[in-house]
Order: structure tokens, then C-alpha cells, then sequence
């Protein structure tokens, strides 16, 4: 071959080389011309109140981790739907995602409630979770929702502190004291308050103060300080009942459409499910800084006054949950499976850490006690 046709070959074989390559560089750019996904949300919370502000930390953590290839906005509570109508819109397709509580769902399925409305048999919210992830919760909950027709991936997220009693207009000092009063909570909790004599009313959040201040409930159950706060408890009520085993162990959930996840590429699905685990840890550590300042203004600044529920009343609602528990059981076989397998798990979990973990009370009474040595350090 001439050293002419060579060099006509070679540049010929380099021009159809830098074709293919143009082609393969454009190629992304055909793809991001098709634009972002984009979804749109609703929390079940007032945009005031810190729970959207939850909602909001996860979609921007999802947002920013994808780099803005999936963009989720979220809506606050009755953007699209009701509150209490999430699953149904979810599921439909009307919303692409929500954030809530699975007690919510709870019309639609009792054993929903088992993910935070109780006493979790001695476990806390992470050990529920831990439940949830490593002791079968999670498979047990795909099977609840495909009994119920939801088409719909939930993922359980952000432990929450124990939460109060609830908002009263005079201290709760016995059992016979929460006959007659009309009151608000939602989940298996409206079965446990209902057998302790009050007329239970379930509302979503965002409508529960209006209803005491027209005196259609006289006292409440929400969540925690700085949600009450903001939703304007200390407006109605200057009296708040601390500590309460009716919702011990609950968490967030976060849901998509099932359509809408499954179309997802796997890589977004992944960076999905870590940032489920990243928005758990935050929303954690994010609660204890924001609740505790509020407990403090809320008393300093509103004047409200809290007290711990009796312990008469504690026990009352264990022996009534467990009575609850034992009914439902026996209509709602999925709702005994689910309880087995909690029990199975707490019963393990609980015993490590009561032989484990050192009370903090010792070293709270040490510190900042009376004669606290935390002045003295």
C-alpha cells in the first residue's frame, strides 16, 4: 500500500473515530434535554409547624444529593388533599410522595398503627425502627399495604421522643380525671382513651387548637414543644401532662407512589434510600436541640406549666392497651402477626439495654440537681 492511501486511510479512520466520539459526548446532552424528574408532594403538617419543616429538610437533602436530576416539592397539609387523605392520593397517583405517620392510615387498616401508636413493649422509636429494618418490620408492612390495595413504597424514618399526655385545663392527677373530657389522638390510642372515658375525637394536627379554643375538645394530644408551640397550644391550654406510654415509640414515614418509584433509575432509588437514613439522623439530632429550647420558652414565656402524668394513670393505659391489643388481635390476623413480631424483638432488645445502658438519671441529679456539681466544675 502507497504511503498516499495510507494517510487517506488513517484520516479517514480518525474522521469516523471523532464522529462516533462527538456522538457519544452528545449523547448526555440528549438525555439531560429531556429535563429532571420531577415529583410533587404533600406533607399531613402546617407549614408552620416543624414537622414540614422535616418534610422540607428530606426533599432538599434528595434534591441536592441527585443534583437536581430529581426535584421534589413539598406541599404543606391541604395543598391537595386533606391530611388524613395522603395514602389514598398517594397510592392513586393524584401526589407523587408525601411525608406523615403511618398512624394516620389507620381507617384504613388498625395494624398501620402498630408503627408508633402504644407502648412499643418497653422499646423506643429507633428500637422500633431497628424492628422495622432488621427484625422483619419492613417486609410485614409491604404485606399490610398490599392488603389494603395501597400502591405505594413506604419508608419509616425520624424516631420521635416519647410524647406527652397531652394539653389539659387543669392538672390530670387520676384515672377517673380524663372521664368525660372531650379529647383529641388518633391511632389504637382513640380505643385506649376511649376505655378510660373520654369522647375521643380524631383530628390532624393543624386543626386541633381551633377545635379547644371553640370548645368542641377540652384537651389534646400533638407530638412534642415545638410542634405545640408553634400550632398554638399555650393559646388555649396552660397546662401540659409530660410522659405517656399511648405513643412511646413512633416515627415519620416517607412514601412514594409505587409507579413513580419503580420508574426510577436504581441509582436514584439508592441515593433514595440513604438519604431516608440520612434525614432519620437528622431529624433526630435537629428535635433534640429545637424541642428542648422550646420547652424552656414555653414555660419562661407562655407560662405554662408542666407536669409528669401520674404513674396510676401510666399503668391504666398499659393494662388497657394490652386488652386493645388482645381484641384487635383476634379480628385482624395481620394485626397479630405484626404484634408477634414486635414483641419477639422487644423482648430481646429491651432486656440488653435495661442490662446495658447506665440510667442518666443519676448523673442529671449529680449535675444539675440541687447541689448540682456541674456549678462547681
Amino acid at each position: 500500500m502507497s504511503t498516499e492511501k495510507t494517510t487517506t486511510s488513517r484520516r479517514k479512520f480518525l474522521l469516523a473515530a471523532g464522529a462516533t466520539g462527538a456522538a457519544a459526548v452528545a449523547a448526555p446532552g440528549v438525555v439531560k434535554a429531556q429535563g429532571p424528574i420531577s415529583m410533587r408532594w404533600q406533607s399531613t403538617w402546617p407549614a408552620k409547624d416543624i414537622f414540614h419543616e422535616f418534610a422540607l429538610d428530606f426533599g432538599k437533602k434528595i434534591n441536592d444529593m441527585t443534583g437536581g436530576d430529581l426535584k421534589i416539592e413539598v406541599l404543606p397539609a391541604g395543598a391537595v388533599v386533606p391530611a388524613f387523605q395522603l395514602l389514598e392520593a398517594v397510592s392513586k397517583g393524584t401526589l407523587d410522595g408525601g411525608h406523615g405517620v403511618l398512624v394516620y392510615h389507620y381507617g384504613k387498616q388498625t395494624a398501620l398503627a402498630l408503627w408508633g401508636s402504644g407502648p412499643g413493649f418497653a422499646m423506643d422509636a429507633n428500637m422500633l425502627l431497628s424492628w422495622h429494618k432488621y427484625g422483619g418490620g419492613k417486609e410485614l408492612l409491604d404485606k399490610l399495604y398490599s392488603s389494603v390495595g395501597a400502591n405505594v413504597v413506604s419508608f419509616p424514618y425520624g424516631p420521635m421522643p416519647t410524647q406527652p399526655l397531652g394539653w389539659f385545663k387543669k392538672p390530670i392527677t387520676k384515672v377517673d380525671d380524663l372521664k368525660g373530657i372531650k379529647f383529641r389522638t388518633v391511632g389504637i390510642s382513640i380505643d385506649v382513651f376511649t376505655a378510660m372515658g373520654a369522647a375521643v375525637n380524631a383530628l390532624p394536627g393543624g386543626e386541633i387548637v381551633a377545635a379547644m379554643d371553640r370548645g368542641l375538645l377540652d384537651a389534646a394530644e400533638f407530638n412534642n414543644a415545638s410542634s405545640d408551640k408553634a400550632l398554638g397550644f399555650a393559646d388555649v391550654s396552660k397546662v401540659c401532662m409530660l410522659q405517656s406510654y399511648h405513643q412511646n415509640a413512633e416515627q415519620f414515614e416517607i412514601m412514594f407512589n409505587k409507579d413513580k418509584y419503580n420508574g426510577l433509575p436504581d441509582k436514584m432509588k439508592a441515593i433514595i434510600a440513604y438519604g431516608v437514613e440520612a434525614a432519620s439522623h437528622d431529624m433526630s439530632i435537629k428535635a433534640i436541640d429545637r424541642y428542648s429550647q422550646d420547652y424552656v420558652e414555653l414555660q419562661q414565656k407562655d407560662k405554662v406549666r408542666f407536669y409528669k402524668t401520674p404513674d396510676a394513670i401510666l399503668k391504666r393505659q398499659l393494662e388497657i392497651y394490652d386488652d386493645v391489643a388482645k381484641k384487635k388481635s383476634a379480628e385482624n390476623p395481620l394485626f397479630k402477626e405484626i404484634l408477634q413480631s414486635q414483641i419477639k424483638f422487644a423482648e430481646r432488645v429491651t432486656r440488653w439495654e435495661q442490662d446495658t445502658v447506665v440510667s442518666r438519671k443519676m448523673a442529671f441529679d449529680h449535675y444539675f440537681g440541687a447541689n448540682g456539681a456541674a456549678k462547681k466544675i
